[in-house]
């Protein structure tokens, strides 16, 4: 009978350690610890898991969120009353900033945790904001570009000086599919969404953004992708929600969380995984919660989910989960 030599051309290699680099993949080694023969195999997105993080200083709906998962930003929202209170998250635990100058919830809030953008949202009577304001690590500054079109909820992508915001509401019940760009000085009015959408997750850069499901109005799945000049509507969802929040790429991307019809008191636990062409359900949440907010520069093997609502009185939440995917997947080889 041949051997694994003759077959392949190369013999077994022995680690001591299972290796952790894509590199890797397709490989067969012996782990000289565990006295094991393994396979490796693809990690990414759709191997990840949620743990649970540190919770926020104040719990909270409707932020806008910034950073990464170990450099993150959560900045305004909703607890009883509309706040503007900003706080940093450095992998382990949140600590309370400088505040918004302006308290407000639901808006589109991009960049880094030592420069981030916050536009538009809601005030409270007597309605929305088009402010925008630039976070430099330590205070929030007004700048004098306001968005064209004041709303609430848009979604948002990019950085302080490149970002796109698309779709948000007015106070009433009108959805927006407006998109708009912000160079850093003004803000500019480019082609429009095909769906409006209110709180659509957000994914992706300036050039190259995703705006996932969203409340148009009511319950959707609806998915499209911005080239840069205009929109295309892809592939939904499998499971139709709103409310949740998305992060990653456009070709590898998170959606989680959410407000879908049936389920206990309709939050979701959801987390749905994109490869650039599908979409494909993974590990859900630890709780279920709408309204929430991710790190929104966050890659999609290392996301953040920040704050939200729990049931059933749509409770503001403190909690924050992290997601983690591994770049391989190790199987151990069996007999039979």
């Amino acid at each position: 009978m041949a051997n694994y030599k003759e077959l392949e051309g190369f013999s077994v290699q022995t680690l001591a350690t299972d290796p952790d680099s894509a590199g890797w993949v397709g490989s067969i080694f012996y782990n000289s610890t565990s006295g094991t023969f393994k396979t490796v195999k693809p990690g990414g997105a759709p191997a990840g898991t949620w743990a649970s993080g540190g919770g926020l200083n104040a719990s909270r709906s409707l932020i806008g969120g910034a950073g990464t998962q170990t450099a993150a930003l959560a900045f305004g929202g909703n607890t009883t009353t509309i706040v503007g209170l900003n706080e940093s998250y450095n992998g382990t635990s949140w600590t309370e900033l400088n505040d918004l100058n302006t308290a407000r919830y639901g808006i589109a809030g991009f960049g880094l945790q030592t420069a981030a953008l916050a536009a538009g949202g809601y005030l409270g009577p007597p309605g929305d904001s088009n402010a925008t304001e630039i976070w430099d690590g330590t205070n929030w500054t007004t700048s004098p570009a306001s968005l064209n079109l004041a709303r609430q909820g848009p979604g948002g992508v990019g950085t302080t000086t490149a970002g796109l915001v698309f779709g948000g509401s007015d106070p009433g019940v009108t959805r927006r599919t407006q998109t708009e760009s912000f160079n850093g000085t003004v803000w500019t009015e480019l082609n429009d969404l095909n769906t409006a959408k209110w709180l659509p997750g957000s994914a992706g850069t300036p050039i190259a953004a995703m705006a996932i499901t969203g409340d148009s109005p009511g319950f959707s799945g609806t998915v499209e992708l911005w080239n840069g000049t205009s929109w295309t509507e892809t592939t939904d969802i499998n499971s139709t929600r709103i409310y949740g929040s998305g992060f990653g790429t456009q070709t590898s991307a998170i959606y989680a969380s959410g407000l879908q019809p049936g389920s206990p008191n309709f939050a979701s636990a959801l987390t749905e995984s994109w490869d650039g062409s599908t979409w494909t359900e993974v590990a859900d949440l630890a709780t279920a919660r709408t309204y929430t907010k991710t790190a929104q520069n966050s890659p999609s093997t290392l996301g953040l989910l920040i704050g939200g609502q729990v049931p059933p009185a749509g409770t503001a939440s403190d909690a924050t989960e992290e997601w983690s995917a591994p770049d391989v997947v190790i199987n151990t080889l069996t007999t039979s």
